[in-house]
């Protein structure tokens, strides 16, 4: 029996790091051209949107270790969740919710620094200036969405779980989804001027909100795609045109506080509306 059980564990820490090594492997090369010149190498050719192409590490590495290890029983099961929609309760949340916040962020704004509000600039972003909020929303929800919830809530969570309760997973799998993100800090202009302290607020805002993204995957029943719809709206949200950069500090301690809310409210071993963990 103990040998069963440690013959598991060896095979789950076998997915995960082929999950993992292979997530970073995709992205940083996909990324090199971006970052390359920060080590003298300037002759590689940069493609429109390759900063987005290269968020699909994670979604590439969870297909081919799923392929691999669990074959097409298990391709279909991840096909599945990545379009289950109910609870529709969650879909809601997902695609409304990080709207909410930035409403009561600019509300928050309004009365402490008196600055006018302008909730326009909430449906565009300066990277893009020429989306509509429809496209905007697509583009994210295929590159940041699925891109990095197939494979950080769809393939790493349940396997991380499957040895530990929710809120211990969420905080390994954000050591793991934070270092992915490290040749950012090479080209990334947001990321390239970040000191310290705003290092160290990045990394617990991912923290944030992989307590969040957790307490959704459990409670739609393993719901990719509500995840993902959730890590697209945030984006939006927290990289819209707002008109003073403290309404991002603002929606920053609104999020926070509705993470710690939720540990409290629904627990640390489940982390869900519903009295259970859920595994692969």
């Amino acid at each position: 029996m103990d040998l069963t059980k440690n013959e598991q564990r060896l095979k789950i820490m076998r997915q995960l790091f082929t999950f993992f090594g292979l997530a970073y492997l995709i992205s940083w090369i996909v990324w090199l051209p971006l970052y390359a010149h920060r080590f003298g190498i300037n002759y590689l050719s940069v493609f429109p949107f390759q900063h987005a192409v290269g968020a699909l590490g994670p979604f590439i590495a969870a297909w081919i270790t799923t392929l691999v290890f669990q074959k097409k029983a298990g391709l279909k099961s991840l096909l599945a969740r990545c379009m289950q929609i109910k609870p529709f309760l969650f879909l809601i949340v997902a695609i409304f919710s990080p709207f909410l916040l930035a409403i009561f962020a600019f509300i928050i704004s309004d009365v402490v620094d008196k600055n006018s509000i302008h909730l326009s600039e909430l449906l565009t972003t300066k990277e893009f200036p020429q989306f509509n909020l429809l496209t905007l929303f697509c583009y994210n929800l295929a590159f940041f969405g699925f891109g990095e919830e197939v494979g950080w809530r769809g393939f790493a969570l349940p396997r991380l779980q499957s040895r530990m309760n929710a809120l211990t997973a969420s905080i390994v799998l954000t050591v793991f989804w934070a270092g992915w993100h490290i040749p950012l800090f090479l080209y990334r202009p947001g990321y390239v001027s970040m000191d310290m302290s705003g290092i160290i607020g990045w990394v617990m805002s991912l923290l944030t909100g992989s307590i969040l993204l957790t307490w959704l995957y459990n409670s739609s029943r393993a719901s990719i795609l509500i995840c993902a719809i959730f890590h697209s709206t945030i984006d939006i949200a927290f990289t819209a045109n707002f008109t003073d950069k403290k309404v991002v500090m603002y929606m920053g301690i609104l999020i926070t506080v509705w993470g710690i809310l939720t540990i409290l409210i629904f627990k640390p071993k489940n982390l869900a509306t519903i009295n259970k963990q859920v595994n692969y």
